[in-house]
């Protein structure tokens, strides 16, 4: 069993999407994880989240590897890579030379240390076919640093949980509720620890809005959240601009913080 987790990566492991803390604090995976380790521990595990939205691999790798190792966890989870391939250049070598830092530096240190695969996003966003191609490639990657350094490759997110609308915020880009809560299961199952339910269990898909609603909600997309994302790359800008991990010391988990 962990006593002590660090979760490291983007906004995927800072828990945005998920319904917040008291004071607009995001929730996500991690913090389910880190009960769900809690609640099987029958003790508060020790927990930090280090993650910052917007960050890229080597930003990771910069700013949070060294205080991950620092705290000296049993457990670390690395998410990072989507926001490289959401450029319109990406070098998948040097992302891949992030992530293999990442895990040879904390596996040589004896810690359990989790990658996390990206999702395919065709269906879900616009660009979402068109980012397939980076996406497998930086999968096969993730596998092969995994294999090498001993890592431990969380499963591919399947499509009929992680590629149904219902596992995804409105923004298209961050995972629902229900998809944090999922996701923290499948972090369960990697780990080899019982769940409380099936994580890759279908979802059950919702009716499919009509024909003007669909283009409403396209308009509204592209409106709200591509754009503002748009205008922040043009002026070389990032959502994580100025912030830091939401959980910095590593701390006995408690669900009321």
């Amino acid at each position: 069993m962990f006593s002590r987790y660090v979760a490291i990566g983007d906004s995927l492991t800072e828990g945005l999407g998920d319904d917040p803390w008291p004071g607009d604090v995001p929730r996500g995976w991690a913090d389910r994880l880190a009960q769900h380790l809690t609640d099987q521990a029958g003790h508060p595990v020790h927990y930090a989240n280090l993650a910052v939205r917007g960050q890229k691999a080597a930003q990771v790798r910069a700013t949070q590897l060294p205080a991950a190792l620092a705290a000296a966890p049993d457990l670390v989870t690395v998410t990072a890579g989507m926001n490289d391939l959401m450029r319109p250049k990406v070098d998948i070598d040097a992302v891949g030379d992030d992530l293999d830092h990442m895990a040879q530096s904390l596996t040589d240190r004896d810690i359990v240390t989790v990658l996390v695969p990206l999702p395919d996003m065709t269906g879900l966003l616009p660009i979402g076919a068109r980012l397939k191609g980076r996406v497998d490639a930086l999968n096969a990657v993730l596998a092969d640093v995994a294999g090498r350094r001993g890592a431990v490759l969380a499963p591919l997110p399947p499509r009929a949980v992680f590629g149904q609308p219902e596992a995804w915020s409105s923004d298209r880009l961050h995972l629902s509720p229900l998809g944090h809560t999922r996701f923290a299961l499948a972090m369960l199952h990697t780990l080899g620890l019982p769940t409380t339910s099936a994580w890759d269990e279908p979802l059950v898909p919702g009716a499919k809005p009509p024909a003007v609603q669909r283009v409403a909600g396209e308009v509204r997309w592209w409106a709200g959240f591509a754009g503002p994302w748009i205008g922040r790359r043009l002026r070389g800008r990032s959502s994580g601009d100025g912030r830091t991990g939401k959980r910095l010391a590593l701390e006995p988990w408690a669900m009321d913080e």
